[in-house]
């Protein structure tokens, strides 16, 4: 499978996709594979590929096979393999899309998301953390967002420096491979540290039982682990990316809400201190702490911490000193 930038300025699909199948099939697309949302596919004849074109990605191919009105394409890599390119109609027009087993679940969640504001809230003001490749949109919604650097989290309420509440966004994917490298717990860690804090999950807690390159159990033993962990970090599914979008909307309202009408104590702790930090014990088996336990441990004894980057030898010092076993 090749992927070109489109020559033509013109053109508001800037790529080519090219598949080995008839002869070679070319289309022109607005992305270089179907991430979010199933992406539409503009059939060129094969002379407008370019003669000399900036290739963007070649990857081997498996398998590209023409199953009736679709074409079946499975890419030789671990991530991001399995494709179709479907030939239908829309609005009465021949129309062709390059959908993913993910953007086609998505595509019919079978719900109608409300379009009352959450919380009664006329306005809401959502941080996007800088980080965040295809971020939420908030379509719909009486939502101004804007972008920033969050320390913790992809979506956050934020009053000055400080944080009131924050959303880490997870793909089943993405989910499971910090799970298993142990960055899930670290981050957990920095949410804990938040006085309103939660991860959503773009997809079914059944399809965790379905997961093929790791077991299942592990999986789930994990989840329920971090859980009892941090207790105050709830972790929900649900379901696909559109409710998991409508899920964080609705949760970042309710914490404004509370905010602005309980005055809630932990929404007045500073940032340096923030409130029910967990506390970081000492690891048992001799190896070292982690950067993010430390500085939420240093959070809790009052200790100026930035919220990213390398730490003071200082703050190390003041750890070994309170863990001197």
């Amino acid at each position: 499978m090749l992927i070109a930038r489109n020559p033509d300025p013109q053109s508001r699909l800037q790529y080519l996709l090219r598949i080995p199948i008839d002869e070679g099939l070319v289309f022109r697309t607005s992305d270089t594979w179907p991430r979010t949302k199933a992406l539409f596919c503009y059939p060129v004849p094969t002379e407008h590929w370019p003669e000399h074109p900036e290739i963007i990605e070649r990857t081997p191919v498996r398998s590209c096979v023409r199953r009736g009105a679709a074409i079946d394409l499975i890419l030789d890599r671990g991530r991001e393999n399995r494709s179709q390119i479907v030939f239908t109609t829309a609005r009465g027009r021949d129309a062709v899309f390059w959908q993913s087993p993910r953007t086609r679940k998505q595509a019919r969640p079978n719900v109608r998301t409300p379009t009352a504001r959450a919380a009664g809230l006329a306005d809401l003001t959502i941080v996007i953390d800088t980080h965040e490749r295809y971020p939420y949109r908030f379509i719909g919604q009486q939502v101004h967002t804007t972008s920033g650097a969050l320390p913790c989290g992809d979506y956050a309420l934020r009053t000055g420096d400080r944080l009131l509440a924050s959303v880490e966004r997870k793909s089943l994917t993405d989910l499971v491979s910090s799970l298993t490298s142990g960055k899930l717990r670290f981050a957990l860690a920095e949410l804990a540290a938040l006085p309103r804090a939660a991860v959503v999950i773009e997809d079914r807690y059944s399809n965790v039982f379905k997961l093929e390159r790791v077991r299942p159990a592990i999986v789930a033993d994990g989840l329920a682990e971090l859980q009892i962990r941090y207790p105050t970090v709830p972790i929900v599914f649900c379901e696909n990316r559109q409710l998991a979008e409508e899920w964080t909307y609705r949760y970042l309202a309710a914490a404004q809400q509370w905010c602005d009408t309980n005055n809630d104590a932990d929404y007045r702790a500073t940032s340096s201190t923030p409130p029910q930090e967990p506390t970081i014990m000492a690891d048992t088996t001799g190896s070292a702490p982690s950067s993010a336990e430390v500085r939420a441990w240093a959070r809790t004894a009052g200790l100026d911490v930035p919220a990213r980057g390398r730490l003071h030898p200082r703050i190390w010092d003041a750890w070994r000193t309170a863990h001197p076993e």
